[in-house]
């Protein structure tokens, strides 16, 4: 894995806890607007909103930087849809990135033809 490779999937690691925290905040406030005179429906549906376009722009850039199959992209987008899609996003995508990092340790110290 490349350097641009890496990146972008720290990239997309970084937007996906936050993404799936406003997630969560967007539906809790839905629920105070109906049971409440809360309303922070259209502060927290901004917000979500432009860290979903980010998520989405940023998994473009991923997908396209690491050639995943149609079946790995397709959960990584469906996971942004999830309410906590994007905490096990983030698990994923850091088990992905030390595994990289370790078989690019093993290339470069010769340990392993992988």
């Amino acid at each position: 894995m490349d350097i641009k490779t890496a990146a972008s999937l720290h990239r997309l690691r970084l937007v996906s806890a936050p993404e799936a925290v406003s997630f969560i905040l967007l539906l809790v406030c839905s629920v105070l607007k109906r049971t409440t005179e809360f309303n922070a429906v259209p502060v927290m549906g901004a917000v979500h909103g432009v860290l979903f376009v980010l998520y989405v722009l940023l998994w473009a850039d991923a997908w396209n930087r690491t050639k995943w199959d149609l079946k790995t992209a397709a959960l990584y987008f469906v996971l942004s849809v999830l309410p906590f899609g994007g905490f096990y996003a983030d698990r994923r995508l850091k088990r992905a990135a030390d595994d990289a990092v370790i078989a690019s340790r093993a290339r470069r110290e010769g340990t392993v033809n992988a």
